[in-house]
């Protein structure tokens, strides 16, 4: 549950909690927006639980690793979480990290998201020397002009280096020999030994002819070198003596990784990144449209999963060999259309608390940074997001006929990165992005202020049944009522001793102490959830109110035993009908609490949410009055 929270200590140590303690955490990286962990074990609970927490936008589950999308505040989170954590001291050889699949996505994760903002501002430096350029022509022959250039580019020329750092960090690796290895990839000397060999002077290492490949801007030769010295480091400090070990690892690490880097793993891997660089390049060049409307379309799909940086060798790639890509022009347009989106629900919402996240999601667009707008928003109502997808296709098309390119990379690539498209050589790319950018922008508004965007409460006010004859209500066409499932005791959710319940986290509500052992429903509506223990059910109003009620605290323990469920998911109901029966002395015998708190899951989605002030409730007792 996303929300306003400032104790990012506590919230580190409840996540911490939440998934198993330190000893269940095999690695933890960031990205722009995520808390991304390596678990030994999965727990089902530990996802519902911790994106309940106030702070928490949501939890995803792939690629091998748990995420917990914080959305701005990550890095606070995390730096306090890596102090909860020794994750140097973990063992991670003899776990099961998964997939060869998920294994790589969760190393690109780990490799590039630490830097990932040092190549963003890089890039949107590079795009404002553009523009001044644009606007000055003259300022290119400045020293001005040389200094901030060189400065722009220093964290693409010696991107090794800060593979090296991360890298060492994700494998375990000593930081200052994988650092060392990787300087010597980016040295000036290899750089003119490697041009001395394209220009046809035949050198050779220990009768071995080299390679005029060169590794600034690289991106799998020094993965690949650090992933390798690893193993290489584990194997000789185990086999060689505490006496000249600091000292002779360093030098065999180095005498034989940089060598076998420039013979074969840099020619080889090299090789790989241009192989996958020119297959892209090729269905770009061939079939543009196609590729628009892939990445287009569904480059937001990948970012719900969070795998979306094993795109990233491929792009650097493109930008080392040939100085543009085509692929960040298109993704632009991705992004462009889900702020879009959000744009859409702004204007079309009733609910000021709708409104109000969607202006937080729709500003972190802005700068290429979508979860708060998928999670938050457009994947919350479904439509949003569905409309932007078509959005983007359909904008990426477009664009695909001006042949877009991006010449500076961008890290969060966006609507502040649309400078990055422009160059005089190819004078109808930046035409092209800005018209896929209008259309990504415009359609989706357009497409929901037709279509709604779902959970268009201002819509359903009207269906909006009638008190039942006899009850107290004061209710008008934009109210719902909720009425007590239960006699009991009322208590404020504030003291309901639980703290995921007593903070709000998972809605506003209250708590009742029954005195009797039935729930009845609150009002007409339809069962959406069952807990596979029985203790807490999901109800759905007819108008859309969405209700959970869990009967008593810590009551999962009892694995289903003292409830017997009436009705099933999907099933119907009525006002009054009998949901749940339970044995409340046996809950007591356990040493157990049956106060029930009954929140209002999608609070969210309404103006206010009333509580009445009662003390005890009966069954005709209005709890709840929702303001639509």
């Amino acid at each position: 549950m996303s929300g306003k929270v400032r104790d990012y200590s506590q919230l580190a140590k409840d996540i911490l909690e939440a998934v198993g303690g330190e000893e269940n955490v095999i690695g933890a990286t960031r990205c722009a927006t995520r808390l991304r962990l390596v678990l030994k074990r999965s727990n089902p609970k530990a996802k519902d639980k911790v994106a309940s927490m106030p702070g928490v936008i949501t939890v995803v589950e792939n690629g091998g690793q748990f995420q917990v999308v914080i959305g701005q505040h990550v890095g606070e989170v995390y730096e306090k979480f890596a102090g909860l954590v020794n994750l140097q001291s973990t063992d991670v050889q003899n776990e099961n990290k998964g997939t060869v699949v998920n294994r790589i996505i969760a190393t690109m994760s780990a490799v590039f998201a630490p830097f990932i903002y040092i190549l963003a501002a890089a890039g949107i430096l590079q795009g404002a020397l553009i523009i001044i350029n644009l606007l000055f022509p003259g300022f290119a022959e400045t020293g001005t002009y040389q200094v901030f250039s060189f400065i722009s580019w220093a964290p693409f020329t010696f991107l090794p280096i800060f593979i090296a750092i991360t890298a060492a960090n994700h494998f375990k690796t000593n930081l200052y020999i994988a650092v060392a290895c990787c300087a010597a990839l980016v040295s000036p000397t290899w750089a003119e030994i490697a041009a001395q060999i394209t220009e046809g002077n035949s050198m050779n290492f220990l009768g071995l002819a080299l390679s005029p490949t060169t590794y600034t801007s690289s991106v799998l030769p020094p993965l690949f070198l650090v992933w390798i010295l690893s193993y290489l480091e584990r194997f000789l400090n185990k086999n060689m003596n505490e006496v000249v070990r600091p000292l002779l690892v360093p030098l065999l690490s180095l005498v034989i990784m940089v060598p076998l880097t420039i013979l074969l793993i840099g020619p080889v891997t090299t090789a790989g990144a241009t192989g996958i660089a020119n297959g892209y390049n090729f269905l770009a060049e061939n079939a543009p449209a196609v590729a628009g409307a892939i990445i287009g379309g569904f480059w937001q799909v990948i970012v719900i999963f969070g795998v979306h940086w094993g795109i990233t060798p491929m792009v650097l790639a493109n930008y080392d060999l040939y100085g543009r890509d085509s692929f960040q022009a298109y993704q632009t347009i991705a992004v462009i259309a889900q702020v879009g989106a959000v744009l859409g629900v702004i204007l079309k919402a009733k609910s000021q608390e709708t409104r109000k996240v969607s202006v937080s999601a729709g500003v972190t667009g802005l700068f290429g940074i979508t979860e708060p707008a998928i999670y938050g928003v457009t994947l919350r109502f479904k439509k949003p997001f569905i409309f932007g997808c078509i959005s983007g296709a359909i904008g990426a098309v477009a664009a695909s006929f001006f042949n877009p390119y991006y010449f500076a990379y961008a890290g969060l690539p966006g609507p502040l990165t649309i400078v990055n498209g422009i160059n005089p050589e190819y004078p109808m790319s930046i035409w092209g992005i800005l018209l896929g950018a209008a259309i990504a922008i415009v359609l989706p508004i357009v497409l929901i202020q037709i279509f709604g965007f779902g959970e268009d409460t201002a819509k359903k006010a009207d269906d909006t049944p009638a008190a039942e004859e006899g009850q107290s209500s004061s209710l008008t066409n934009n109210e719902e009522a909720v009425y007590a499932p239960f006699n009991g005791k009322v208590i404020p959710l504030s003291e309901v001793p639980d703290e995921v319940f007593s903070s709000g986290a998972m809605g506003q509500g209250l708590a009742i102490e029954p005195t009797d052992n039935k729930l009845h429903a609150p009002f007409d509506g339809t069962v959406v959830m069952v807990a596979p223990t029985k203790h807490a059910i999901g109800l759905r109003s007819e108008s859309g109110v969405e209700l959970l009620v869990h009967i008593g605290l810590d009551t999962v323990n009892l694995n289903g035993e003292p409830f017997a469920l009436k009705v099933a998911d999907g099933d119907k109901f009525k006002k009054g009908d009998t949901l749940i029966e339970f044995d409340k002395d046996f809950i007591h015998s356990k040493g157990l609490t049956t106060i029930t708190p009954i929140i209002i899951t999608n609070s969210g989605a309404y103006q206010e949410v009333i509580v009445e002030n009662i003390q005890t409730s009966t069954l005709s007792d209005r709890l709840l009055t929702v303001v639509k």
